[in-house]
């Protein structure tokens, strides 16, 4: 989103599929204050106090205009003491104290500006504004519908009240008003471009489709491209999708563009062509630990075990928090040729030492160590995978794979009790796992609880069945790759 609209315009921070925050910080002058001086006696008192009250004024909103923030301070600190119902007075302190980011100071003038002056759009949009810095949602929500009320056909006011509910995560609410502001001026880009962002999340594809088409015959660009290859492969329509992702990268190459792009083709598992994207994208961007997480992806999908690995390697070195070289070591591990498994074993240990409390990396650890003891079994691995695994539950006492895994370990070692309980814990993460069930019934079985052990059976049968049945509709590893990918800045680690 573009942010709250102000007389003097601010370009905002933007992004593909992130919020944006909000900007209220005018950097020119006050919209107003200056004609207010002219047009009235704030402060009526004798001609001489007058005149040195609006030369301090004056002086203060010459040194806001040129960013001299403390210089205007110091003349408004003066002034508002002669006169503290000065609105203009308390409207540009209120801006200073915005300017330079002392937002609860700002609160205090930009109130009272409001208090004297209820009428001024401008100041009630920047207490509102002001207001949701400090997260006083609900007040601010006033500020800005009261604005609305006065000026209904105001494409300001209908604009940022729309802002608003798309920053607080209301966006049925926000909808409307930005519909409104989008009727009172057409060829609104900001405005047009928030309104199909928030028709796509809400699930609106068609409308989100049709804003966008408008916006592109008008005012062509990239990220225009890239939303609408979004609501296309939101919709299914892949080729579409992958059509107006090539659209965005060629007209500005920019690494996030690259990466969506090459994304469309991995989660069609059209590998050849998305190694050959990537590539592109590395001799451009070869710092990029997403774009080498990206050719890892089509190489790991193409069977080339060795190369994938190599290249999330090098991606986790560019990035240590990168979840991806995690995961893709302990999935693939058992094809990975010895020397490079010998790399990934030696690089779990370096994430374990980055990492304390990596509930996933302990996991993939394990299972790494689990592959090793099956080809080769050594007896000191057990101990390594069950402390490992513990550790992971300490950090993460939900994590069902966690679970699974342990006991399978206590099944293997005979101790059905503890691996029964490890199952129960894992299926109520995850109760239609049917290989867990299957695990349950045996070890159900070798404790001579027949009876539940029919019963998990039965269960199983069931729930295998419908996972044969909609084979095709669930998350391949490929897409949880992707997906992972996509959101590294999150830091987060899949399960």
């Amino acid at each position: 989103m573009r942010g709250i609209s102000s007389p003097t315009p601010i370009k905002t921070i933007t992004g593909c599929l992130a919020l944006f925050l909000l900007s209220a910080v005018f950097l020119l002058a006050p919209p107003r204050a200056k004609a207010h001086a002219q047009s009235a006696q704030p402060i009526p008192q004798s001609n001489k106090t007058a005149e040195d009250a609006k030369r301090q004024f004056d002086a203060a909103l010459a040194a806001y205009r040129e960013q001299q923030y403390a210089k205007a301070e110091h003349y408004l600190t003066s002034l508002l003491v002669s006169a503290p119902d000065s609105f203009e007075a308390n409207e540009l302190a209120g801006l200073v104290f915005v300017a330079e980011g002392q937002y609860r100071k700002a609160d205090r003038y930009l109130a009272s500006a409001v208090r004297l002056r209820p009428d001024v759009a401008e100041a009630r949009t920047a207490l509102a504004t002001n207001l949701f810095r400090l997260q006083r949602n609900s007040e601010a929500e006033k500020q800005f519908r009261s604005v609305v009320e006065s000026e209904p056909r105001s494409y300001d006011a209908n604009h940022n009240l729309g802002e608003f509910y798309i920053q607080t995560g209301k966006l049925a609410n926000a909808i409307p008003f930005l519909e409104r502001a989008q009727g009172v001026n057409p060829s609104a880009y900001s405005n047009g471009y928030d309104l199909a962002l928030a028709y796509e999340r809400s699930g609106k594809p068609d409308e989100a489709r049709i804003m966008l088409q408008q916006l592109i015959a008008s005012q062509d660009s990239a990220e225009l491209h890239s939303l609408l290859g979004e609501v296309e492969e939101r919709s299914g329509n892949y080729v579409a999708s992958a059509g107006q992702y090539e659209q965005a990268a060629r007209m500005e190459p920019n690494e996030e563009n690259i990466l969506n792009w090459g994304s469309e083709f991995l989660l069609h598992q059209t590998f050849e062509p998305a190694v050959q994207i990537f590539k592109a994208g590395l001799a451009r961007f070869p710092q990029s630990a997403r774009l080498l997480d990206g050719l890892g992806i089509a190489l790991y999908g193409l069977d080339r075990f060795d190369e994938a690995a190599r290249t999330f390697f090098r991606a986790s070195d560019l990035n240590p928090s990168d979840a991806l070289a995690v995961t893709f070591a302990g999935t693939v591990y058992d094809n990975l040729s010895p020397p490079i498994a010998a790399e990934a074993r030696s690089r779990f240990q370096s994430f374990l030492k980055a990492d304390a409390n990596n509930a996933a990396t302990r996991y993939y650890y394990a299972m790494c160590l689990w592959k090793t003891n099956e080809k080769e079994p050594q007896p000191e691995l057990p101990g390594q995978i069950e402390s490992l695994l513990k550790r992971s539950l300490e950090i993460d006492p939900d994590y069902a794979d966690a679970h699974t895994l342990l006991g399978t370990l206590y099944f293997r070692e005979q101790r059905y009790p503890e691996a029964i309980a490890e199952y129960q814990q894992a299926l109520k993460t995850n109760p239609n796992d049917a290989s867990v069930r299957y695990h349950l019934a045996q070890s159900l079985r070798r404790t001579g609880d027949k009876a539940r052990a029919d019963q998990e059976l039965i269960t199983f049968e069931r729930l295998r069945q419908q996972q044969q049945d909609r084979a095709n509709e669930q998350r391949s590893e490929i897409k949880l790759f992707v997906y992972t990918m996509r959101n590294a800045s999150s830091g987060g680690n899949p399960k």
